[in-house]
């Protein structure tokens, strides 16, 4: 059971951008903004004594929270639409600071199913977390415009629906470039 509520609460973070724009349609600020620090506040207490795993998700989440106390505070609606720009920033700094210190992410993740990675699996996780920083980096400027110029029914289609379709994709794309660099290395694809 508790399993299936942080899922739920993790889908629920997901939809931000549609509750955000169906709840401000329907409800007063004050409601919407309560409504998601709530679940904000019960992801937080999912992650309590979490391991180091869970400082990404930790994060993100204080993120959101002081972003949605922030559009309390000042009662302006349009500070809302700053928590995709947020995790953007996060991802980016997450994986382009890999690369510069320590284990790159995607190798990181890599080595939790296959621990001691070829040289070329290796180098080939550098490059795919070079191209993940390059994504959150150009989501992250499309979503700050998207912020800042554009209707909350264009904020929300992008940052509630297309990301999400353009980092499926990249996933996709991704998985069937490592197919091939398995086979053509010689390496038993899983």
């Amino acid at each position: 059971m508790k399993r299936l509520l942080a899922v739920l609460l993790w889908c629920l973070i997901a939809a931000y951008p549609a509750i955000v724009l169906f709840g401000l349609r329907t409800l007063p600020l004050t409601y919407v903004g309560l409504m998601l620090i709530a679940v904000a506040l019960l992801r937080l207490w999912f992650l309590r004594g979490s391991t180091g795993k869970q400082i990404l998700p930790l994060a993100l989440t204080l993120i959101l929270l002081l972003v949605l106390v922030y559009t309390l505070l000042s009662g302006n609606p349009q500070s809302l639409k700053f928590y995709p720009v947020a995790v953007n920033a996060t991802l980016l700094l997450v994986f382009a600071g890999s690369l510069r210190s320590g284990i790159p992410v995607v190798e990181r993740l890599a080595r939790l199913q296959e621990p001691d990675l070829p040289a070329a699996a290796i180098a080939y996780t550098r490059r795919v977390t070079v191209m993940w920083s390059g994504f959150f980096l150009l989501n992250g400027l499309v979503a700050l415009y998207t912020t800042l110029y554009c209707s909350f029914e264009q904020w929300a289609l992008y940052n509630g629906g297309i990301a999400y379709g353009l980092i499926a994709l990249l996933f996709c794309v991704e998985w069937l470039v490592r197919r091939n660099v398995k086979r053509v290395n010689n390496v038993q694809t899983q």
